[in-house]
């Protein structure tokens, strides 16, 4: 029996005004796991009418009480591992490793958040005049527009609430249609159960014909003062620009083309064994999943033999078998479209080393080399369990292949020697770079963002709290100002 989920406004469980509902669905069985409610714009403004109700009184909670409920959702969350796992695998076929680690890492976004609820917040300034003291303050904006994804549904679901919430901020979250229980109620649910007021975090689920209204809608509120998105460049684009048309402040993190670089001073085995994690994590369905592997021609011949055989050893299939690697994707169509873009790499010449044909949302781990610059894939994020080798001659071309895209999120750079690493890092584009290890890292103390097309504004430790506040400049005159009328 599938499961029925309501709005969440104000602290109730609410119907959609229309009383529409919408379907989730599970990419693996094709079987409806959830029926939610549909909001519509009526919908978003009842929301941002709580947010902004409740304003006040959160943002004036005294900070060790706001700490205590981050740290008890925290609790709560590494406490349900179990739930989590099961409702991710239904709702975006994950895998239970990868469920356990959105679990762990989520967990510690809210620890880092409670630390950052009573950590300093401003600076004593050197005043011009004398006998004058001045700050600068950091103090909320309001209510924040939240945009969570499905892709790492608990790590990214509490990431799009956790700092806003931190500073102070009420918000209304938009979770993602492919996954809207466990990146957005379910976090709801646990922090709720912590103690968190009514109408501080407000969840407003959506049918997928209606995301873009809803969007418009929730950004065009007078009252929400600032935005963050997960997700697509080309959603991302959408969403900078309507909040730039409102001058809304906004952190988009958006997709990546990343590229992980075996130097020529590379342990081959390690490199193998990295590259094949960064692409083939969460079945590459992660923003900083290696779509190109760059290695060295010195090394070129060991590594692809090691790699495509230890990719094509990778099973694929049912996210429920304890040694599934690769999963389904979000959705069968997701599947085509990856099938779409290795069949016309192929027709343009790249070879297939591994790899086959997706069967409905399950496509196995391909690795493909030769891809041309008139291939789509060769700038196309795949985000799938789909890679492409090349090599290269000398750290010149490395570094130009790596930055040969829009995108510029993150890079992994695989050497033993690590000034040789650092050079060459930092002449790569990325907002984020690993020496010695592969693209897919996050830690929550971390600013974490992209440059180019990956999008600007950093979640993170500081960095989050500071997105979403607003520094003040207040003075504080200790004697008399003489004026010159």
């Amino acid at each position: 029996m599938p499961l029925t989920r309501e709005l969440l406004i104000g602290g109730k469980d609410v119907p959609a005004a229309s009383a529409r509902t919408t379907v989730d669905v599970n990419p693996y069985t094709g079987e409806v796991y959830a029926t939610l409610a549909a909001a519509g714009p009526e919908d978003v403004r009842r929301a941002v009418d709580a947010a902004d109700a409740a304003f006040e009184d959160w943002a004036a909670l005294a900070p060790f009480a706001r700490r205590a409920i981050f740290l008890k959702a925290a609790d709560l969350l590494d406490a349900r591992g179990e739930q989590v796992a099961e409702t991710m695998a239904h709702e975006a076929g994950a895998t239970r490793p990868w469920a356990y680690f959105n679990v762990s890492l989520a967990a510690n976004i809210l620890r880092e958040a409670a630390a950052a609820i009573t950590a300093p917040r401003g600076e004593v300034l050197s005043a011009q005049e004398e006998g004058a003291l001045g700050l600068a303050v950091r103090e909320p904006l309001g209510v924040v527009a939240a945009f969570a994804p499905w892709n790492a549904p608990v790590i990214l679901g509490v990431r799009a609430v956790a700092a806003p919430l931190a500073a102070g901020n009420t918000v209304v979250v938009k979770p993602s249609e492919d996954a809207p229980i466990v990146c957005g109620l379910l976090i709801a649910d646990l922090l709720r159960e912590a103690g968190l007021p009514d109408g501080v975090l407000n969840v407003v689920t959506n049918a997928r014909e209606d995301a873009a209204e809803i969007a418009e809608a929730l950004i065009g509120d007078d009252r929400v003062r600032a935005v963050n998105f997960t997700g697509s460049t080309g959603v991302g684009r959408i969403i900078g620009e309507l909040a730039a048309r409102h001058l809304k402040p906004a952190v988009l993190e958006l997709g990546g083309k990343n590229a992980v670089l075996v130097l020529n001073d590379a342990d081959v085995d390690h490199a193998v064994d990295a590259a094949t994690f960064s692409v083939f994590m969460n079945s590459g369905q992660i923003c900083m999943s290696g779509d190109r592997i760059l290695v060295h021609e010195s090394l070129a011949e060991e590594f692809t033999e090691k790699f495509v055989q230890k990719v094509a050893s990778l099973r694929a299939g049912d996210p429920a078998h304890p040694r599934t690697v690769v999963g389904p994707l979000i959705s069968a169509r997701s599947a085509q479209r990856l099938a779409a873009l290795v069949k016309d790499a192929v027709a343009k010449g790249a070879d297939v080393l591994t790899g086959g044909e997706p069967e409905g949302a399950v496509y196995p781990a391909t690795v493909l080399t030769g891809v041309p610059k008139d291939a789509e894939l060769y700038f196309t994020e795949s985000f799938g369990p789909v890679c492409v080798l090349e090599t290269f001659t000398d750290d010149d071309t490395a570094v130009a292949l790596a930055n040969d895209t829009e995108n510029g999120l993150t890079c992994g750079i695989i050497t033993e020697n690590a000034t040789h690493g650092l050079a060459v890092a930092r002449r790569v584009r990325t907002g984020i770079v690993h020496i010695n290890d592969q693209s897919v890292a996050d830690e929550p103390q971390a600013p974490f963002g992209g440059v180019k097309a990956s999008g600007y504004g950093r979640f993170g430790g500081r960095w989050g709290i500071e997105a979403f506040s607003n520094t003040r400049w207040v003075t504080l005159a200790t004697r008399h100002a003489h004026y010159p009328f």
